[in-house]
């Protein structure tokens, strides 16, 4: 079955890694454009297709296009090629944002598009690891049912999985992948931190610290969130949470304010998995806020 045709407006790592996956794929891309014409003409050059400047030129060609710009632009993006004649009756029109829902190609179904959002579930670090880390990634599916339609052959040809979601949980959705993502940097970062203040160099720290991270995911991997955790909280030791609380007086406020709140949520999951009782949970609760009477 021959492969619709497909424009990718945007050249950053997003768009980068789509355009190449598609092409790779077997899909015929109609062409690529960016705001920035280095952008533009560095994917089109590695992919040897047609590049510009003006998403017009490319757009007026596909049967598929992609909008990978930033979030703030992809709404005007939208409307500057609307405006332009870049969109037709019968085209699916999609962007690849996380928070935003179709919504915001409003421009594009008012000249007949079928609209939709199609997040990839995966962290761009940059250009070469997005094209390695996006086929057999999980997407996020909001829109017509016309588009959700016409992007499952997509789906399956990039070997991903789709969960489709309201327009009314896209920032729901996006804060769970922030938070599985983004605040994971954070954390390891905070890690990294209270390592070096013991002499390590921060390389070493990092090192240090992968092994451990890697086996953590392989846990929650093979067991599940709850069955993975491991750990003082998990095991009740109101001992060593007290001495992390002392060490912990040389950080600053909201670096202890980080570990604290994370330590009343893990008791949480610790009630959860059964490893501690609830007299248990309240005395680390109660040494967590500070109110321990022992």
């Amino acid at each position: 079955m021959t492969k619709p045709a497909v424009a990718v407006i945007g050249a950053g790592k997003v768009g980068s890694a789509l355009a190449a996956a598609l092409k790779k794929a077997g899909y015929p891309v109609a062409g690529v454009a960016s705001r920035s014409k280095s952008s533009a003409r560095k994917l089109g050059q590695r992919l040897k297709v047609k590049y510009t400047d003006d998403p017009v030129q490319v757009t007026s060609g596909a049967e598929l296009v992609f909008i990978t710009t930033p979030d703030r632009e992809i709404k005007s993006t939208a409307d500057n090629i609307a405006s332009a004649g870049g969109f037709k009756h019968g085209q699916v029109v999609a962007h690849t944002s996380g928070s935003l829902s179709s919504l915001v190609l409003a421009a594009a179904r008012e000249k007949g598009a079928a609209v939709a959002a199609f997040h990839p579930l995966q962290s761009f670090a940059d250009i070469e690891t997005a094209i390695a880390n996006l086929p057999g990634s999980y997407f996020a599916l909001e829109g017509e049912p016309e588009a959700l339609k016409s992007l499952q052959p997509v789906l399956e040809d990039l070997q991903g999985r789709g969960v489709t979601i309201s327009a009314e949980d896209k920032p729901m959705y996006h804060a769970a992948a922030v938070v599985a993502s983004n605040y994971i940097v954070t954390i390891i970062h905070l890690a990294v931190d209270m390592l070096t203040r013991l002499g390590m160099e921060k390389k070493q720290a990092v090192e240090a610290l992968l092994p451990l991270i890697q086996g953590t995911i392989n846990n929650i991997k093979n067991q599940g969130a709850t069955r993975a955790l491991t750990g003082p909280v998990e095991r009740g030791d109101t001992v060593t949470l007290k001495k992390h609380l002392k060490a912990l007086d040389a950080l600053e406020p909201v670096k202890q304010k980080v570990y604290k709140a994370l330590g009343e949520m893990t008791v949480d999951i610790a009630l959860k998995k059964g490893s501690i009782s609830e007299e248990v949970s309240q005395k680390l609760i109660n040494i967590l806020e500070g109110i321990d009477n022992d």
